[in-house]
């Protein structure tokens, strides 16, 4: 009975998420570790690079990168503060033309990505977002998503 369950779990999927250039930062190792299991229920799989995992099946899952470079401010980008159970974080979100959602953290270095391809959006919400804001927030946060009611005004 053992050997049959040792087998099937050597069977589980392999997502291939590259590698991204500050993954051997070392809070990278507490984001992933302290990453939740399930999202939006998609469950966790085996990646095969470095700060990375996923939620759900090859060819339908979510992905996560640590160590990515961090965006700069732009206007080009929504930046959006999300809320969590946990701690409230800066991402920016942005569709590419096939619609697969890329979400990057704002103010935090290194930053951490999350792709949301169309196979998952049909079935399932982005607002699982916020279910990592957790983890993610153990990179210190050095700037914040800023509106035109944060730009000062002169005085009339």
């Amino acid at each position: 009975m053992l050997a049959t369950a040792g087998l099937a779990a050597g069977c589980t999927p392999t997502i291939g998420v590259p590698v991204a250039d500050d993954a051997a930062n070392p809070v990278c190792a507490d984001v992933v570790l302290a990453l939740p299991d399930v999202v939006d229920g998609l469950h966790q799989t085996k990646t095969d690079s470095q700060a990375t995992t996923a939620w759900g099946e090859p060819g339908a899952a979510v992905t996560l990168r640590c160590g990515v470079a961090p965006p700069g401010p732009t206007a080009s980008e929504p930046c959006t503060t999300v809320p969590g159970a946990d701690a409230d974080v800066d991402w920016l979100a942005s569709p590419d033309a096939e619609g697969t959602w890329t979400f990057v953290t704002y103010g935090r270095d290194p930053a951490v990505e999350v792709k949301v391809p169309p196979t998952v959006r049909k079935d399932h919400s982005t607002a699982f977002i916020g279910d990592l804001n957790g983890p993610v927030s153990k990179i210190p946060q050095k700037h914040r998503c800023v509106g035109l009611d944060d730009v000062p005004t002169p005085a009339s």
